[in-house]
């Protein structure tokens, strides 16, 4: 089977792996509409704000064991609720955590009958992109074998500071890569035991080196996980992690007002994993979907992991109920941060039209399979897996996969915003598609911005953005993205950029006038905060050696980046003393999370990822709990420049969350989303 993937994290180092196998309202605190006429543009004393987007962890994968060290501080994480203890074995209330096998064989069921739970869970695999040394290494490897004709090196890198370029000599997992090429597939990783409990685990103390046979190419010898080391990467594809949190109107209750109980997703990582397996049939064992128990690791910050994100946790403000925007990965999620909406596909005038067949995601199990989905792979191209699989038009009831969402949206106790925000007509993008646009604007035809070719564009974008409000309000934005000078370089350099992670890029109004040269390289904003010229909204994101994402990436690396950030603005105390930095990840990743999910509409919420607000007016060691997700930095950026939501279909109209004192996290006006301002305290906003 020749498969090329549709998956920003796995298409990266295909090449490599070859050659080494060889509140609610807070607006007491606000000022004014004619106070802020009178002393500037702003609503508070954020001048500048900052959000930096990291990829793919989850809320309890980063902050699963965090303890807030102010007693008046509650936080709902797996050692709060008693699931794994501080030393991140399982706790006395594992159980909540415990998850079930299903079964489907006719057709896509949210929640599918249970048959039972595993007394273990099975190993973990490598799954399809974790790097198996680190990025200095490969490259070097690389380019031995005269294939590195940019002969760039990753063993330096812009966004890490001196003291922390030797993390891209650290990581790896010493075991096989995927390449189907050369008929190498993952492996279980043999750092775990091949059999662990039934709750989540420690990605680092879980680690005991079980069974670990001499490396074929890596030396040294494979040791136990270290917290720098690359990990398997979850399934996290919109259809997948729906089922995976088995979302039932029969479950709902007071303490579970959505019924989600997020117990099938190792079912769900073993039945469809990528939808890719050797022969492309359906699995027959808990490995052949290249996935085994990987969704339920975590790091366990109370025994050193994430130590950066912990000081900025006790110093500034986390929220705990925060949540990615859509179901899936990391296209749709990222794009929410800039237009509080989905995009959808388009002509080459902008208009809705139908996609081709190979784009229809169809999740219906295969005939004589359990739950191994029709069509849904994330890029296959050979002629016995076509699907790319990224689009649902979710108005037609009779879509593959439609109907047991919608019908369990009307199910709950309040209706769903604008009834499932499903335009009738339209193919929604819920996983990767690639735009239409290259990062200056021109047509996309080629290279890593597009690597699946034009066929997989989903056509320019009309919807508004956060950009367009921002320019047409006079308020000064830029995008700054890792690698965005090198994407057009040969192979190495032009590997690190990522376009589905631009929401800008995909949008007519941005990329065919003057607002596209608002696209920058993380040179720019380096240089712009040492000048004094920071825009008053920037976008922030890593190259793909820094993002953190599970595979290609490593937590020590985006926490690296994070500091980068927050020194180089710190340094500069007249841009630091106004400024907020958000830092986020634009998904979970597909890792479990024991949070609550508030359904807003077809296409999510998704479970909890991480918020941690930096500023001199951050609340210090504040716990949030107020119900927000992506279109919260929207609502944000609205509130404080005093912008209008970008369209009546957007959910920055949705209203902040009212919740009881003894509920907080569970908003009683459904549906409804923070604006993140509670994290903040502006005691002299009036004097601003």
């Amino acid at each position: 089977m020749s498969v090329q993937l549709n998956s920003r994290s796995v298409k990266i180092f295909g090449a490599i792996a070859a050659a080494c196998i060889a509140a609610f309202d807070s607006s007491s605190a606000l000022e004014s509409g004619a106070e802020s006429a009178r002393h500037g543009a702003t609503r508070t004393p954020i001048e500048h704000l900052i959000v930096v987007v990291g990829e793919n962890r989850g809320f309890d994968n980063v902050f699963g064991a965090y303890v807030p060290p102010d007693p008046t501080q509650t936080v709902w994480n797996l050692l709060s609720l008693g699931i794994v203890d501080r030393a991140g074995l399982p706790g006395p209330n594992a159980a909540l955590a415990r998850q079930q096998q299903a079964t489907d064989t006719s057709f896509f069921q949210l929640a599918p009958p249970r048959t039972g739970a595993p007394s273990s869970l099975p190993q973990p695999s490598t799954t399809l992109n974790a790097l198996p040394a680190s990025p200095c290494l490969l490259s070097q490897l690389y380019t031995k074998l005269g294939k590195n004709p940019s002969g760039v090196l990753f063993c330096t890198d812009t966004g890490l500071l001196p003291l922390d370029q030797i993390l891209l000599s650290k990581g790896g997992t010493g075991q096989l890569f995927y390449d189907p090429t050369l008929n190498a597939y993952p492996v279980p990783d043999c750092r775990y035991p091949t059999h662990l409990p039934n709750a989540p685990y420690s990605l680092v103390g879980a680690s005991t080196l079980n069974h670990c046979p001499s490396p074929p190419f890596i030396k040294p010898v494979i040791t136990p996980t270290q917290f720098s080391d690359n990990t398997g990467d979850p399934v996290h594809r919109f259809f997948q992690m729906w089922q995976q949190n088995d979302c039932r109107s029969s479950a709902i209750s007071r303490k579970n007002p959505s019924g989600c109980l997020g117990d099938l997703y190792v079912w769900v990582a073993t039945s469809v994993g990528w939808q890719i397996t050797r022969d492309g049939k359906p699995p027959t064992n808990a490995q052949a979907t290249f996935q085994g128990s990987v969704p339920m690791g975590f790091y366990n910050m109370a025994a050193g992991d994430y130590p950066y994100f912990r000081s900025l946790a006790d110093k500034y403000a986390i929220n705990d109920n925060y949540h990615q925007f859509i179901m899936g990965g990391t296209g749709a999620n990222s794009q929410s941060i800039l237009t509080a909406d989905v995009y959808y596909f388009t002509d080459s005038k902008g208009n809705p039209g139908k996609p081709p067949a190979e784009l229809i995601e169809n999740p219906n199990p295969r005939p004589g399979s359990n739950n191994f989905y029709t069509h849904a792979a994330p890029g296959a191209v050979d002629p016995g897996n076509t699907s790319t699989g990224g689009l649902v038009n979710c108005s037609d009831m009779t879509q593959p996969g439609v109907k047991a969402i919608r019908q369990y949206l009307r199910s709950l106790p309040y209706r769903a915003f604008n009834d499932g925000n499903c335009a009738p007509g339209r193919y929604y993008q819920v996983d990767n598609e690639y735009p239409s646009y290259n990062r200056l604007g021109g047509p996309n035809t080629l290279g890593n911005e597009f690597p699946a070719g034009p066929a997989f564009a989903i056509g320019p974008q009309t919807i508004p953005t956060i950009g367009d409000a921002l320019a047409a309000k006079g308020v000064s934005w830029k995008y700054y993205g890792g690698g965005f000078n090198r994407a057009a370089d040969p192979p190495l350099a032009n590997s690190l950029y990522c376009a589905i992670c631009n929401g800008f890029q995909y949008s007519r109004s941005i990329m065919t006038g003057p607002l596209k040269n608002n696209l920058k390289d993380f040179n720019s904003f380096l240089s712009d905060v040492r000048g004094g010229a920071l825009p008053a909204v920037s976008f922030v994101k890593p190259d793909l050696l820094l993002d953190s994402h599970p595979g290609t990436s490593t937590p020590p690396l985006f926490e690296a980046f994070v500091k980068r950030v927050v020194d180089a603005v710190q340094k500069n105390q007249s841009i630091w003393r106004n400024t907020a930095i958000l830092i986020t990840f634009d998904e979970a990743g597909g890792y479990y999370d024991s949070g609550y999910i508030q359904p807003i509409d077809f296409f999510g919420d998704g479970p909890r990822t991480v918020m941690i607000a930096i500023s001199p007016y951050a609340k210090t060691g504040k716990v949030d709990h107020t119900y927000s997700d992506h279109a919260s930095i929207v609502k944000f950026i609205e509130r404080n420049w005093n912008l209008k939501p970008l369209s009546s279909r957007s959910r920055d109209n949705l209203p902040n969350p009212i919740a009881l004192p003894s509920a907080p996290y569970f908003p009683t006006n459904k549906p409804a989303i923070g604006d993140l301002m509670n994290m903040f305290d502006f005691p002299h906003a009036s004097e601003h």
